[in-house]
């Protein structure tokens, strides 16, 4: 007996998914409960667990996408005997052949092609058709060991780290600086020297051999086992790019005289096409005022420790700005909107997107349901999303679905600046540095922590009187932060 490991639904307008990730190998032990595969959709991420216990033959690889209700793996019993039924490529050539070694468990978007594994681009997502090969962290002819980190990818959006599929020596197809389509090859792992014998009958998987054969990953793409067509199955075991070694030394920065010339991240160009389309897309107007710090800086400065002990995370200035920028939204609801064509759609929620400064450029992950978050909860968020970014491991689904960004160049230093709106929205929020500096108060001159506040918005849909409101509001609620716990 057998258990199918199949793609289950995630909603109505779901119909595929991507295999993101095997957590276990091709031949390995499993037992009921245990996490099998991470899938990835255009809308969320599952988990799948074992339904049983078992040996994992796994029949679709890393980085390929399925529609839902597809075949992925299937557990077999206690000996590991798999269902032969699977349809490998060398069971369609050659029906009457014994049934073959099943295929070993590939890396992420690598298949088999003999004693070479093949890494491929892997799905990023609908809208994502290419990816950066930014860094490689192995050379070409270098030794690598299975779940090593091989190359980091970009995309518009994340970058990813592809790990070895197996242990072997690797060889550099594309080198650093190139963009590639999705599903290209890229480099592979020469399995040679620790491939079993392909003329082996029909013996159990074993994990110690992760590449023995000769069946690509790509061989299984759909659910219906009986019926799957030989010719998409190979993969294009054709393609080995014969003229790629003479250019994989080929550095990305090219040094003439006094300047030097480099190819732009994907990141980077995603970012100034984004913020040439706001400029060019929105009427934006930028207002202004300022706001007294002190009572946000006693505040910090009376309950750090009780707050630190009791949450585990400091209590910072973001979560403050965050919270008054959702009371903002709610006392004035337009700029908690966007323009779709001739439509103005309005936003009933508060999910808050928070600018981060990254080496590779900016990102700006969303906390979801800002309203309804503590102190506590927000300042979580942030480090999380802080981590991931400094990490490289910030997601599509962590940077969706903002209504309001709130950016802080004080952090660099900024005195004052303009933001960029952040399409579709309507608003952003810019934070400055905060400065000792003279201001009058009942009459007299003292020495206060000013911060100049920036609202950019757009003047197609917000008026000058609501942007002017809606600044008031927050500065209000920071200098008087009893308002945030009342709602006022």
């Amino acid at each position: 007996m057998s258990t199918d490991v199949k793609v289950p639904a995630s909603g109505e307008s779901v119909t595929s998914a991507n295999v993101a990730r095997w957590h276990k190998a091709n031949g390995d032990m499993v037992h009921k409960g245990d996490i099998l595969v991470t899938l990835e959709t255009d809308k969320v991420s599952n988990e799948l667990e074992a339904a049983a216990d078992g040996v994992l033959e796994i029949l679709v690889g890393e980085g390929e996408e399925v529609p839902i209700g597809a075949l992925i793996a299937r557990i077999g019993g206690e000996g590991g005997a798999s269902v032969t039924p699977a349809p490998t490529p060398a069971a369609i050539e050659a029906p009457a052949a014994p049934a073959p070694t099943p295929a070993a468990t590939p890396a992420p978007a690598a298949t088999s092609s003999g004693a070479n594994v093949e890494i491929r681009v892997p799905a990023s997502g609908e809208s994502v058709t290419s990816a950066n090969v930014a860094s490689w962290r192995k050379k070409d002819g270098d030794a690598v060991s299975k779940g090593e980190v091989l190359v980091v990818l970009e995309t518009d959006k994340v970058s990813n780290e592809l790990e070895a599929p197996a242990s072997g020596t690797l060889k550099i197809l594309v080198p650093e600086g190139e963009e590639v389509g999705i599903g290209t090859l890229i480099a592979t792992v020469d399995t040679a020297q620790a491939a079993a014998p392909i003329s082996a009958p029909a013996t159990p998987p074993t994990p110690a051999t992760p590449s023995p054969a000769p069946a690509p990953v790509a061989a299984v793409p759909a659910p219906v086992a009986p019926v799957v067509p030989t010719p998409a199955a190979p993969s294009k075991p054709s393609i080995t790019l014969p003229a790629a070694p003479a250019a994989r030394e080929v550095s990305s920065a090219v040094t003439e005289g006094r300047t030097t010339r480099r190819k732009m991240s994907m990141l980077r160009r995603k970012i100034a096409t984004h913020l040439v389309n706001a400029q060019q897309t929105a009427a934006i107007l930028t207002t202004f005022n300022e706001v007294d710090m002190s009572a946000i800086m006693d505040l910090r400065k009376s309950l750090q420790d009780q707050f630190v002990k009791k949450h585990g995370v400091k209590l910072g200035f973001m979560s403050f700005f965050v919270k008054a920028v959702a009371q903002a939204l709610k006392d004035v609801p337009s700029i908690n909107g966007r323009i779709e064509g001739n439509d103005i759609i309005e936003n009933h929620f508060y999910d808050i997107g928070v600018a981060i400064g990254t080496e590779k450029g900016l990102v700006v992950p969303v906390i979801r349901d800002a309203d309804q978050k503590s102190f506590a909860q927000i300042e979580r968020d942030i480090l999380d999303y802080a981590t991931k970014a400094r990490d490289g491991k910030i997601t599509i689904e962590d940077l969706q679905g903002g209504v309001f960004s709130i950016s802080n160049g004080g952090t660099y230093g900024s005195l004052l600046s303009t933001p960029i709106l952040n399409p579709p929205q309507s608003g952003i929020l810019g934070m400055h540095t905060i400065q000792q500096r003279p201001v009058a108060i009942n009459n007299q001159v003292v020495i206060r922590p000013m911060m100049y506040l920036a609202l950019s918005y757009d003047h197609r849909l917000v008026d000058g009187k609501e942007a002017v409101t809606f600044l008031i509001r927050i500065k209000d609620s920071l200098e008087s932060p009893a308002r945030l716990l009342l709602e006022m």
